[in-house]
């Protein structure tokens, strides 16, 4: 399998579970040392290192459950993959980017982007 198309199946995966709030299993799909850096607080956003990290910056997302999470677009080159997306809940929504590393089929980096 080539490099875009593997990217783009573990990125694939790791969104599914997004979708289904299933904390534990995204973070299954992270490396060790992954990289999350947030949106906020602005206007350079936070950097959080490792599962424990990345499970304390996520956890409140993933207790909402009315939120909902939606590609727009995505596209892969090489390790690195590319997703627009929008992301709703209660009555507001935001629109962003996220840029992937996946390093041997695990997300390494996710570096998350909003407008403004």
């Amino acid at each position: 399998m080539n490099a875009d198309v593997e990217s783009l199946a573990v990125v694939g995966r790791f969104n599914e579970a997004w979708g289904a709030h299933d904390l534990d299993a995204c973070l299954a799909m992270v490396t060790d040392d992954c990289v999350f850096d947030a949106t906020g607080p602005s206007p350079d956003g936070s950097r959080h290192v490792g599962r424990d990290a990345i499970r304390a910056a996520w956890q409140s997302i993933f207790d909402d459950s009315s939120s909902v999470f939606e590609t727009e677009e995505v596209f892969g080159a090489g390790d690195r993959v590319v997703q627009r997306w929008t992301y709703s809940w209660g009555v507001g929504h935001v629109r962003g980017v996220d840029v992937f590393r996946v390093r041997d089929g695990l997300v390494a980096e996710k570096l998350s982007y909003v407008k403004g």
